[in-house]
Order: structure tokens, then sequence, then C-alpha cells
């Protein structure tokens, strides 16, 4: 089944009935990995072209769910990119104790090792107890694993050597129970984490948010839908807030550029400006 035989017009035609039968929009997802994803979709089910897909799709919810699986993305780690966590704890959280009440949007949460990783830190910072952190994503798979907290024994190394690269103040295995089976994270990292379903690419905003981490979502999106959750980020983040975004992801070049500050531009972390000077 090469590539050349997967036409833009056979393309454009399944993701309109994706979303005008499912509800689901991927039109503006990154055209190259989009075509990934599909044929390896054809690949598990047999099947040679996008039109015998659509059917499928349709009308076995099995299928569906095994679209969106994978069409979400899904990989991750705790404290993965340890210097960004690093520099959250130094730069960001000194600023956030300065409110009485902080409120984080974790967008595109996946399994949810980002949102612990995040729960950690402010924890030893001594700030968990202010904060709420509202973990979202559209595929309900994900959610699930993630309010589980349960992560394979194998990985929990690799977990372990990135938080204490990330600046750690205590002993990795103080976060999770280990049995037989993985790591689960305990239940004192939960208490002020809410995950639900949020679709970016066709839900509203998420409140007023103090701080909003959506990193390595989208690099998947093209400019036109980059810019549009950008501009839903923008909408639901506070003045004086933080926007955090994955390393190949920045704000320069595009339509917020103007309106944010670089807290520390090779983390890719931004702080939303007041409209009022002398604000830092």
């Amino acid at each position: 089944m090469p590539n050349s035989r997967t036409t833009e017009q056979e393309i454009d035609l399944f993701l309109e009935a994706i979303y005008q039968g499912k509800g689901y929009d991927f039109r503006q997802y990154a055209r190259a990995s989009l075509v990934r994803r599909l044929h390896l979709q054809l690949k598990r089910h047999g099947l040679n072209a996008i039109s015998e897909l659509t059917p499928l799709l349709l009308h076995s919810e099995a299928a569906f769910e095994s679209f969106l699986k994978e069409m979400s993305i899904t990989v991750t780690d705790m404290f993965r990119d340890p210097l960004f966590f690093k520099q959250f704890r130094e730069s960001v959280v000194p600023k956030l104790k300065t409110w009485p009440f902080v409120k984080i949007w974790c967008a595109g949460c996946a399994t949810g090792e980002e949102v612990y990783s995040l729960a950690i830190v402010l924890k030893e910072e001594g700030f968990y107890d202010r904060c709420q952190i509202y973990a979202t994503d559209y595929n309900n798979n994900s959610l699930h694993l993630a309010k589980e907290g349960i992560y394979p024994l194998a990985k929990l190394k690799q977990y372990s050597e990135n938080y204490h690269k990330s600046g750690a103040r205590a002993s990795f295995a103080d976060y999770y129970h280990a049995n037989y089976k993985g790591g689960k994270i305990i239940e004192g990292l939960k208490e002020k984490i809410v995950f639900s379903h949020h679709n970016l690419v066709t839900d509203s905003i998420f409140s007023e948010m103090n701080v909003i981490l959506c990193r390595n979502v989208l690099i998947y999106f093209n400019k036109e839908l980059q810019n549009r959750v950008l501009s839903l980020f923008d909408q639901s983040l506070c003045y004086g807030g933080f926007l955090c975004l994955g390393v190949k992801e920045t704000l320069q070049f595009t339509t917020l550029a103007k309106d944010f500050e670089a807290v520390a531009d090779q983390q890719r972390i931004y702080r939303k400006a007041y409209q009022t000077e002398g604000w830092r």
C-alpha cells in the first residue's frame, strides 16, 4: 500500500466524515504525521484504501477507539526534559507563591506522567495545597490510565534519573508504591488534580488559569490550528500567567509573540504581559 495511492482528496473526505460522524476534528493536523498514522490504521485492519477505513471507524466503536489512541499524543515520561522542570522550579514557582491560590491547566495530559511530575515539584516547594491542577485530554483511555497512575517498573529507573536532574529535593521512591505490576503514584499527589475530557481542537476556553502547560502537542498541528489553540490559551490565561510549551515549540513568529515575554526561552516558558507597566 504505497503512500502515492493516498490522495489529498481521500484524506479530506475521510477527515470530514470523522468530524461530521464522530465530532472529532483532525482536519488541521500536520499532514505528514496524519498520513503516517492513517497508514498504520490501514495496515492494522488489513485495508487498502482510506475509503475502506471510513465506514469501519464510523460503525465500529472498537475500531474508532483504536483510531483515537493512534491519533493521541501519548509519548511522555515523568520529568521529561528535566531542565524544564528545574527552570520551572527556579523561575516560575517563586512568582506563583505570591498569589493566594493558583489554577494550573495541563492540556493534552496523555497518561498523566507530566501532571504528576508537576505535582511533585509543587509538593516539594511547599505550595501544592494552594493549587488546583486541571489535567485534560480528548482520549478517554489515556485519562483512565492517568487517573490510575500506575506505570511500568521498567520505566521507573529512567523516571528517577530524570527527577534527580530536575532539581530533586527527595527520593523519587517516596512518590510511588511498587509491586510486581508497576509503580502506583501515591494518593497524596492526586488530591489537587482533576482529570477531565477536553478537546483542544473543538472545545472552548478552560476557565482563567495562572499556568498552562501544553508541551509537545502543537507540533502535531498545522500553523492555522497552532494559532487557534494558542489563542485559546491566551484567552484562558490571566495576565501575569505562565505558558509552558515543548522544546520544539515557540511563540516566536506566532500571533501571540507580542503579548508574551520569555521567562526562559530555551525551556519555552513564557509569561503573559500585563496591560500596564511595572508588573514584575
